[in-house]
């Protein structure tokens, strides 16, 4: 029966595009330490780093602008009310370019958000990560 080489094909067809790397993500979280830290809701330090922008445990599924306590530009929180929650495809499109990432999700070229950080690869390689440091 040639029904399974067709069903094969469109299974990994719809697979995701991505597939990070959790170690090559720990190896790129140098980058994010400036401005971010990992800290689990017990308190228990993941990765130490600055307040400058939001926790990032959990970030994983999560709608955005809405971590706690932390002041996110208007243009983020809008996007968050407008249905955006962080999974793979929309992390590595925001960590590439945030402003245009934005711009483009919210359809608003006035739109900016705080981050002025492009991370010129490995977006889905630190997305694994975060994913691994939260479960």
């Amino acid at each position: 029966m040639r029904l399974f080489p067709i069903v094969t094909v469109a299974a990994l067809a719809a697979a995701p595009a991505f597939a990070g790397d959790p170690a090559a993500g720990e190896r790129l979280w140098r980058q994010c330490q400036a401005c971010h830290m990992i800290t689990a809701p017990d308190g228990t330090v993941i990765q130490r780093g600055q307040r400058t922008g939001p926790n990032l445990y959990g970030v994983v599924g999560r709608t955005a602008g809405t971590y706690p306590d932390f002041r996110y530009s208007p243009a983020m929180v809008a996007a968050g009310e407008a249905g955006l929650v962080w999974d793979e495809e929309s992390f590595v499109a925001y960590t590439t370019n945030p402003t245009n990432f934005l711009r483009e999700f919210l359809d608003d070229n006035s739109a900016r958000g705080s981050m002025a950080f492009n991370l010129r690869s490995g977006a889905e390689d630190l997305y694994a990560y975060l994913e691994s440091v939260a479960e």
